[in-house]
């Protein structure tokens, strides 16, 4: 992840929505944390990143990683509108991506895909031989987008306690990234209960979320802070635990409070030692 990159990105975002003083207030930042992030003597948090790109109307994965549209009028959607043509598949799999999160995968047309990104079906088919070839697509767009969040908000921490709360409240399914991310990623395993070809993407997506934790679990265990023991058995049980957590906030059944509350129980309980 290129930082200064990054930095410029979010610079010229705030810069094009207006006074950087109404934007810290209107995304709930502090405005000289938001200065020294900008000056490049602060990291951006992964959530303020988020709430940064909802406000000033960009694209998340553009701040992360320049892909899709930059500064637009604030307010925008999370789907480009801007007619580049050279920008058009980017644009179509950003349309498709909050579509499928919003409505569901088998409520989505591809003509709708079609206007929400400003092209044709015929644009879209350019890109894509048919929908599921997009469904594809958008579910690998939606394991980078969090993988790309999860690697810029633990880059810089050493600690593996902090590592591991920051990486759990990354899961919460709260707020406009992370609850369409939810969305998507629950309809990826009912795709790959029934239709083994999708059983692949969800395997290699998963499998990224189960070693960043188990890493986070041994990288504990070493430094005296986590119990010790079969630290992939604990990873399973962690990342089960968040899935069916995140299942009951997602269908209403509970809030992400209640998931923030039994993810820290369990990690008080299980896995940090008791002498901390």
């Amino acid at each position: 992840m290129d930082d200064d990159a990054v930095r410029r990105r979010v610079r010229a975002a705030v810069d094009a929505a207006g006074s950087r003083r109404r934007v810290a207030t209107a995304v709930g930042l502090d405005e000289t944390k938001l200065s020294k992030s900008l000056a490049g003597r602060r990291r951006f948090a992964a959530d303020e990143l988020g709430r940064i790109a909802d406000h000033t109307g960009v694209e998340l994965t553009w701040l992360l990683r320049g892909d899709g549209d930059g500064p637009v009028t604030a307010g925008t959607d999370l789907i480009a509108r801007r007619p580049d043509p050279d920008d058009a598949r980017k644009r179509i799999l950003d349309a498709a991506w909050t579509l499928i999160a919003r409505r569901g995968y088998h409520r989505v047309r591809i003509a709708d895909v079609a206007e929400a990104a400003g092209t044709s079906t015929g644009g879209v088919h350019y890109h894509f031989a048919d929908k599921d070839a997009l469904l594809d697509e958008a579910l690998r767009h939606n394991v980078e987008l969090a993988h790309d969040r999860q690697a810029r908000a633990l880059a810089a921490i050493a600690d593996p306690v902090e590592r591991l709360e920051t990486l759990l409240d990354l899961q919460m399914p709260d707020g406009p990234v992370l609850e369409p991310e939810w969305s998507i990623w629950m309809q990826v395993w009912v795709e790959a209960v029934t239709e083994p070809r999708h059983r692949d993407l969800y395997a290699r997506g998963q499998d990224r979320w189960f070693r960043t934790v188990l890493m986070t679990l041994e990288a504990g265990a070493e430094a005296g802070v986590f119990r010790g023991g079969d630290q992939t058995v604990r990873a399973r049980q962690l990342t089960a635990l968040v899935d069916g957590l995140g299942v009951g906030v997602m269908t209403g059944a509970s809030t992400a409070a209640d998931m923030r509350a039994a993810l820290h129980d369990f990690v008080a309980h299980a896995i940090r030692k008791d002498d901390r």
